[in-house]
């Protein structure tokens, strides 16, 4: 490769990684776990192997031995070695740290972060949880290192998922199986992935009865074959005593001599990793491509969750339309008040006499009897904040039982449902404060609209709340949410009401007053209602993948083929 192609493969790499690391799986969708699991391989795969080969390919070849669980990996590493440099597990499962030997002069290449930087190094003795045992044994050449990696099929799951990221760390895999465990089905999955990756690899087959060799070592090259891995070297030891702890030299002697002609022969070594290298980065195009399958999964889920709150909280604000423009807000108390207002003719007389706002006053004062426009006023705002709750409380439930049916819902409301299936908090006091907002606004349209008007004085004469307050139920006139006797007496007094406003306003300002108003409540609780509904909006904000994700995982990926062929 030129030399601008190294540094564009490299730089290409690091960028799909980031992007990879960064992909958002915040919701829990049916394919999350996967996408993840497969997102974290590659992230740990780039850091621990691909970069740090790309940055030095004459580093020593990092050899993982891996395998079942009781299968002889740390005994063979150490007959390889004719040295204890790893305790074979008597427990099982064992949770102790994977140890790594290397040659004295290739000590440098593995004290520090270059390879598996996440692990941090011990000398002298076992590592803890998370950290790798560095030994240093001059019965290993320079040029390789070794590995004794957990068990692939350990009961714990933290050594299970340790030894898949040492495998991936891996320039050559040493798989030992032994006779009785050759055709279970995990190793043959890691198997699988060697081969879906291309890695270099060797097979071990321990403990065969010697009687058996030939038998069963027949039957495991014609399995390998069939799984296309037929390149794969294939040593066979037979089950025999050990020897002060290490297995019989003649028996090792063939695994030994091929791992040291590997070192002792640059070309050869070279050839193991460019296979390797290869072979990882080029199964990085379908394995990004799960990651990408689980974003757009993600993309989905959170467009079904935002249009369930989206209806929930539209029908709402539809509903409180309707119940403004049906006339189902004159029922009641609203209805009482309003009769009152009007039917006991105090209004009638005041805007034929210019004392009646004085009389109203007076009248209160002696018999303790509130302003009759105050009491509609109040029961206006009463029914108006009633309404709003009642909507918002149903959009809110609405929207935690539709989520609780989408995938990605449930664990977001999980623990909150106290807390989501109503209104908030801060609702009871916004909206009062918006309903008073609303009925300060139709004063101040009444005054407005009646400052320098020959009516003037007659506006004054019934007061600006009287006005107010009639042009309140010209928001409500509509009476097809009553019937009966409420339909003669609410359509009857809305009638005498929208004459009176008439004759001060003229007809056309009227229904521009109540249009007014009316955009305003609207306007009101269409805030209130996308305060609420902001409260799902967030849980989904936090965890929603933002647009384009996707899109920008497979230009990474592309960004990476592009800059392979180009140091082709």
């Amino acid at each position: 490769m030129t030399s601008s192609a190294e540094t564009r493969l490299p730089d290409a790499l690091q960028l799909l990684r980031d992007r990879v690391a960064a992909a958002p799986l915040g919701l829990a969708t049916h394919n999350r776990d996967e996408a993840a699991r497969t997102a974290r391989a590659v992230v740990d795969q780039v850091d621990d192997y691909l970069l740090p080969r790309l940055r030095d390919l004459d580093a020593p070849l990092l050899t993982v031995v891996g395998g079942s669980t009781g299968a002889g990996k740390s005994t063979l590493v150490n007959s390889v070695l004719q040295a204890r440099v790893t305790t074979p597990g008597v427990l099982r499962p064992t949770t102790r740290a994977p140890v790594l030997v290397c040659a004295p002069a290739d000590q440098a290449s593995f004290a520090g972060d270059r390879v598996l930087p996440g692990l941090a190094r011990t000398t002298g003795g076992e590592a803890g949880p998370g950290g790798l045992q560095l030994v240093v044994h001059e019965g290993l050449p320079a040029g390789l290192a070794l590995i004794d990696a957990p068990d692939v099929d350990s009961v714990v799951e933290a050594n299970r998922d340790l030894a898949g990221q040492l495998l991936a760390a891996a320039d050559l895999w040493v798989f030992v199986t032994t006779a009785a465990r050759y055709a279970d089905a995990v190793p043959w999955d890691l198997l699988r992935t060697a081969q879906e990756r291309g890695t270099a690899l060797a097979v071990v087959l321990d403990r065969v009865p010697p009687e058996a060799v030939r038998e069963v070592a027949d039957d495991l090259a014609t399995m390998l074959t069939k799984a296309r891995l037929s390149s794969a070297r294939l040593f066979v030891i037979e089950e025999r005593p050990l020897v002060d702890g290490f297995l019989p030299e003649d028996q090792v002697a063939p695994l030994r001599g091929w791992l040291h002609g590997l070192a002792a022969d640059a070309e050869q070594r070279a050839a193991v990793v460019r296979q390797t290298l290869a072979g990882a980065l080029e199964s990085l195009g379908d394995r990004v491509d799960v990651v990408v399958a689980g974003v757009q999964e993600q993309e989905t889920a959170a467009e079904a969750l935002w249009a369930a709150a989206d209806a929930a909280y539209a029908r709402a604000r539809a509903g409180i339309d309707d119940a403004v423009g049906n006339g189902s807000l004159l029922r009641g108390e609203v209805l009482a008040r309003w009769q009152e207002f009007v039917g006991t003719g105090e209004w009638m007389r005041s805007l034929q006499g210019q004392v009646g706002r004085l009389r109203d006053r007076l009248t209160a004062a002696l018999t303790g009897r509130p302003n009759p426009a105050d009491d509609l006023a109040g029961a206006l705002e009463s029914g108006v904040e009633t309404l709003l709750r009642v909507e918002a409380d149903r959009a809110a439930e609405k929207t935690v039982t539709s989520w609780r049916s989408l995938p990605g819902g449930i664990d977001l409301i999980d623990g909150r449902e106290t807390e989501l299936d109503g209104v908030s908090p801060a609702f009871a006091g916004a909206s009062a404060d918006e309903v008073r907002g609303w009925q300060g606004f139709v004063l101040d349209l009444v005054r407005e609209e009646g400052a320098g008007k020959r009516s003037q004085a007659r506006l004054l004469s019934w007061g600006v709340n009287g006005a107010g307050a009639a042009l309140m139920i010209a928001v409500f006139a509509s009476t097809a949410g009553v019937s009966g006797a409420e339909f003669a007496i609410a359509g009857g007094t809305t009638a005498v009401g929208q004459r009176l406003l008439e004759a001060v306003f003229g007809d056309a300002a009227v229904r521009q007053l109540a249009q007014t108003a009316r955009a305003d409540l609207d306007e009101r609780a269409a805030r209130l209602l996308a305060a609420e509904q902001s409260r799902f909006d967030q849980l989904l904000d936090d965890a929603a993948p933002v647009p384009g994700a996707d899109d920008e995982l497979r230009a990474a990926v592309a960004g990476l083929a592009a800059a392979r062929k180009a140091g082709a």
